[in-house]
């Protein structure tokens, strides 16, 4: 083989090999970017949809504590809410905040409570039927973080 055609081959190998490198490179950087960006989107929906959560389901509880007629509109959109929790979040965060809607209903179903017992409930921690939820929310989001970085 000429010498010529050896070197001009190994200049278009060259060539080729550098310009797949490129539009590899390219194509990483652009995917790992795309997938930033998506959990991201992702992660900020999450979050949105857990502080609309938690206001609808403490106006709902406020609301179950004082009356024994349940307010069927805010019910409707909590359970809303929980099911658009199950299109995207953990089985733990569905179940946890399942469980709170049936908080919900069955303290609707119990008498109403008198202000006394009411600080009663908040001095042993007995109204608190958010914690679990937040604790569970919270390590979903830590969790989708660490996927971030």
């Amino acid at each position: 083989m000429n010498a010529s055609v050896v070197s001009a081959l190994a200049a278009l190998v060259g060539a080729a090999i550098g310009g797949l490198t490129s539009v590899l490179a390219s194509w990483l950087t652009q995917r790992t970017q795309v997938r930033a960006e998506w959990l991201a989107h992702d992660l900020t929906w999450r979050q949105e949809l857990y502080k609309a959560f938690i206001e609808e389901a403490t106006n709902c509880y406020v609301h179950a504590l004082q009356h024994t007629e349940p307010d069927l509109a805010a019910l409707g959109d909590l359970y809303a809410k929980i099911s658009r929790m199950r299109v995207q979040s953990s089985h733990e965060v569905v179940a946890e905040a399942d469980m709170i809607g049936r908080k919900i209903v069955d303290t609707y179903l119990a008498q109403d409570k008198t202000f006394i017992q009411i600080r009663e409930m908040l001095a042993d921690g007995s109204i608190d039927i958010l914690g679990k939820f937040g604790d569970v929310c919270r390590a979903e989001i830590k969790s989708l973080r660490a996927q971030q970085f």
